[in-house]
């Protein structure tokens, strides 16, 4: 199965979901935005029957000579809001669990990206894509619509992750191109310091920010049980030890690097979630954004 492809199960909780921006209320809750309303007087969207209540001039009567069935013709209103899926493709994010080797970081990653645009497209939003990796960074300027979607999984199908993403000239980029309207959610490994500090200027200047962490289950579990070589993919280094031996202090250091980056983002007022390979795609996005969206 392509990452792009989302099971049924996946799409079936994704229909639950929505992606809800950080706006006060007067309350000062959590405001749900003004998502993409279906009209009379704006851009054709669909065909629909007829129903109790609908004004009579959106009655198209060329169809109903046809037909001899009464549709009436839907109009959609842009939403204000666009979705920024920023996507981390350095060379980390390549890392595959031992125990399934075709199914890396990245995958899982172009999977959640699809998972995000499925929902946005749902609800009736603008949604697009930035790519930071090794080589020229990638945009799909934000769309709506499935001809849109189409668009982003063609420009994420063949890609791949390599090389190192240049998060201090990508700071100006994200800066210019995503509005404090808008929802930008960056899927990311975390292992890039320039890439948390990027997340934290973003948020500094008032833009919406969120980060979903993605780890593999190797990282999550440590099931390395002989002697391995672990080595750095970007940075080169590398280090000899024997996996039992070096399990415990490993979960421990990487469980308090992790509580000490979270709570950098707290600070600065990001959403944030982890995830990890094996897990599916519904469950970050749920994290991040189903308990405001009930509120």
């Amino acid at each position: 199965m392509s990452p792009l492809d989302l099971p049924h199960d996946v799409r079936r909780r994704l229909a639950r979901l929505s992606i809800v921006p950080r706006r006060r209320t007067g309350l000062g809750g959590v405001g749900i935005h003004a998502s993409r309303n279906r009209g009379t007087g704006m851009e054709f969207a669909q065909y629909r029957p007829y129903e109790r209540g609908d004004e009579l001039r959106s009655i198209d009567w060329k169809l109903y000579a046809r037909s001899d069935r009464f549709f009436v013709r839907d109009a959609e209103r842009e939403s204000p809001l666009a979705v920024w899926i920023i996507l981390d493709a350095s060379a980390s994010m390549a890392q595959a669990d031992l125990a399934t080797p075709g199914w890396s970081r990245f995958d899982a990653a172009r999977r959640l990206a699809a998972a995000i645009a499925a929902v946005a497209l749902a609800q009736g939003d603008r949604f697009g894509l930035i790519v930071e990796g090794g080589s020229a960074p990638i945009v799909v300027a934000p769309g709506s619509g499935p001809r849109h979607r189409d668009r982003l999984h063609l420009a994420l199908a063949p890609l791949a992750a390599a090389g190192v993403a240049d998060w201090e000239g990508a700071r100006q980029r994200l800066g210019e191109r995503i509005s404090r309207d808008d929802v930008a959610i960056v899927l990311t490994d975390g292992f890039d310091e320039a890439c948390i500090a990027t997340i934290e200027a973003l948020a500094a200047s008032g833009r919406d920010l969120c980060t979903i962490r993605l780890l593999t289950a190797d990282e999550r579990d440590f099931p390395f049980d002989s002697g391995y070589r672990f080595t750095d993919v970007e940075g080169g280094a590398s280090v000899i030890g024997d996996g039992p031996a070096l399990r415990e202090q490993y979960l421990t250091r990487f469980a308090a690097a992790r509580a000490a980056q979270e709570a950098r983002l707290e600070s600065a007022g990001v959403r944030h979630t982890e995830s990890f390979v094996d897990r599916p795609a519904d469950e970050p996005i749920a994290a991040l954004f189903d308990r405001r969206t009930r509120r």
